[in-house]
């Protein structure tokens, strides 16, 4: 029975499960997106997340314990460096999971895990952009009236300007 289980143990040893962890975080540190199950994406989440959140502080005793966790120098210099200056502002959240469908050997769930801050691609959407709602004909219709008038009198200007200079030409 799994009474008190808090997490998955991926049917593996302590030992062997925390071998598999500390080298998925490397590569993810040093790749910024992996592709693995989803089983292993969630429990290096919950890995990974508190080692980033402590490598927002810089200091001698930080790198120590993350280095405990990787032991890995060029991963250390990578999440210390380039990571925390990304993730600095970002109060959690540093991963994102996203499912990409089942492996053909065995119907596992694939999934990839990345660094949120590192995807090009979802860097570039537009968050601000027009949302359709129900009530859209009587929003639009009262968010157009004030754009147009500008308008109008931008053209009337225009208008006044180009006069004088017909004249001046005759």
């Amino acid at each position: 029975m799994r009474h008190g289980k808090k997490f998955n143990h991926l049917s593996r040893t302590a030992d062997h499960r925390r071998a598999m962890l500390a080298n998925m975080a490397i590569s993810l540190i040093e790749h910024k997106r992996i592709t693995t199950t989803l089983a292993k994406a969630k429990a290096l989440k919950k890995y990974v997340e508190p080692l980033i959140t402590k490598a927002k502080e810089d200091s001698t005793n930080s790198r120590r314990v993350v280095f405990s966790y990787l032991q890995n120098k060029e991963a250390i210099k990578e999440l210390f460096g380039v990571v925390a200056e990304k993730v600095g502002d970002r109060p959690g959240g540093y991963t994102r999971i996203i499912k990409l469908g089942h492996r053909q050997g065995d119907a596992a769930d694939i999934a990839f895990i990345e660094l949120v801050d590192f995807d090009e691609n979802m860097a570039k959407t537009p968050k601000a952009a027009a949302k359709k709602t129900r009530r859209s004909r009587k929003s639009a219709s009262k968010a157009e009236a004030p754009v147009e008038a500008p308008v109008a009198e931008e053209s009337a200007e225009v208008a006044a300007e180009e006069k004088p200079a017909e004249e001046k030409a005759e």
